[in-house]
């Protein structure tokens, strides 16, 4: 029934829950990548935790060293994703899904492996260091690999009904694998953090296997091919067939004809994301508030088992650090249904703010209550705008391109985690030391003006980027 003025009534409590009715109909292959994802989610963030203090315990190193040693995996995957994300499309989901998840499989052993054979914690170029190092490398290799074509399954499987909810419970799912490990600390005391690896290196194996077995070439080829004529048919119904994009789609996917090496060069720097200004200038903004997610890995473990030593959260300090993803499992998919038909920019001005501003909280000092709630509120402003972000760099790629356009959106990512591991360690040893006075105080209010950058460059450009900012994912 309409209202007075023609429009429909809205039903609030069906605006909610459609989202997850359209999302439980995906198909079997949708729910293969998820469960491989919760897996990865566990393993990733758990060894994650786990390595600045390894690289402490077994290799030998300070605080400076161990950290820019995290910071090599961190923004080493995602300057993976540049030269790998595209294996998802020349490859097919399947195969890359496979090949990314046996070889971090490989590279996991072999950080299990250095200090399981009783090599010495020399330091740097100790065979312990040159193990663990190739072992990094294989990890980066499949994580460069492994989602871009997690979220290129997500497009592929999915239609426009349930496309925005695919992509939330990606990110909502690996999540909740990432709080996982909160449950962990009776398996690391007793087996030490070697022995948590070869546990991890474990569920590697599981994952892959499962992959192998739920994601069958047939399902696949069903999955994609229901999608297709479900999406096929909600255009025809819609009226609403954009023939310019699909000429632009064409344009983009036609080989190129015999032209100058120069010439091709051109057409690839036309054509590519960055090339336009207000997208670039939109995800390289994000990257001071993107800090925080780099200091949660970098910073916050080292931080709690330090600040809260002699309490039961600094002796279990994975509880801490890993509530984060849990929070975003609840959140994400509610933020999701709420503000599926807000704008883009919208979400990232206050999810920006809302994500960076708690940060002035750790600032007040080291207890159980700012802890919680710098945890809980900038979690929120991550729900808001992440998962949108990852959304709208997937939608805005020609078909057959997303795991290369997803590539490319991470470039920004990679800067954050490069420069924030050249100075983390230093931080934790000045501020926030194994021994002698902490003023961790003073670290967390610099982290919170930067962070807060972020906020203030969107609001500055609203004028700019607002009008005619590209919206294909609102």
């Amino acid at each position: 029934m309409a209202d007075p003025a023609g429009t429909e009534k809205k039903d609030p409590l069906r605006e909610l829950t459609q989202p997850f009715i359209d999302f439980v109909h995906a198909p079997r292959a949708l729910w293969g990548v998820n469960l491989s994802y919760v897996l990865e989610g566990f393993v990733y963030f758990g060894m994650l935790g786990y390595l600045a203090m390894y690289f402490n315990k077994y290799v030998g190193m300070d605080d400076l060293n161990a950290g820019r040693y995290v910071g090599l995996l961190t923004w080493g995957i995602t300057l993976a994703m540049f030269f790998f994300g595209g294996f998802a499309d020349k490859w097919g989901v399947r195969r890359a899904m496979i090949v990314a998840l046996g070889l971090m499989l490989i590279g996991r052993s072999l950080m299990a492996a250095g200090p399981t054979f009783g090599l010495a914690p020399l330091g740097l170029w100790s065979p312990v260091h040159f193990t663990a190092m190739a072992g990094i490398l294989f990890v980066v290799m499949g994580y460069g690999m492994y989602q871009p074509a997690a979220y290129a399954a997500v497009r592929q499987f999915t239609t426009a009904k349930t496309a925005g909810m695919g992509y939330a419970m990606l990110y909502a799912l690996m999540n909740l694998g990432g709080w996982l490990p909160s449950f962990f600390a009776p398996v690391r005391k007793a087996i030490g953090i070697s022995g948590s690896y070869w546990v991890y290196t474990g569920l590697t194996a599981v994952g892959l296997v499962l992959t192998m077995v739920i994601l069958t070439r047939r399902v696949v080829r069903k999955a994609i091919e229901d999608a297709t004529a479900e999406r096929e048919a909600e255009k025809k119904k819609n009226g609403k067939e954009d023939e310019k994009a699909s000429a632009a789609d064409t344009e983009l996917e036609s080989p190129l004809p015999d032209q100058g090496l120069l010439l091709r060069v051109g057409r690839w720097f036309k054509n590519h994301p960055l090339a336009d200004p207000k997208f670039a200038f939109f995800i390289f903004a994000l990257i001071p508030v993107q800090t925080l997610f780099a200091h949660n890995l970098l910073t916050l473990p080292m931080y709690v088992s330090r600040a809260f030593r002699g309490t039961w959260i600094g002796d279990n300090f994975e509880f801490a650090v890993n509530f984060n993803p849990l929070l975003i499992f609840i959140l994400v998919p509610i933020v999701a249904a709420l503000t599926q038909k807000k704008k883009v920019y919208n979400m990232m001005v206050w999810g920006t703010l809302v994500m960076a501003a708690p940060t002035f909280l750790l600032a007040l000092g080291a207890n159980i209550w700012t802890l919680a709630g710098y945890l809980i509120i900038m979690t929120v402003g991550e729900a808001m705008w992440q998962p949108r972000f990852l959304q709208y760099a997937a939608e805005i790629a020609p078909e057959g391109r997303t795991g290369a356009y997803m590539g490319v959106a991470q470039f920004p990512w990679f800067l954050t985690k490069v420069i924030t591991s050249l100075y983390s360690g230093w931080f934790l040893a000045n501020y926030c030391p194994e021994q002698g006075t902490l003023y961790s105080e003073k670290m967390w209010l610099i982290y919170a003006c930067i962070a807060m950058c972020s906020t203030v460059l969107l609001l500055l450009a609203r004028n700019w980027l607002g009008k005619g900012f590209k919206t294909k994912a609102d």
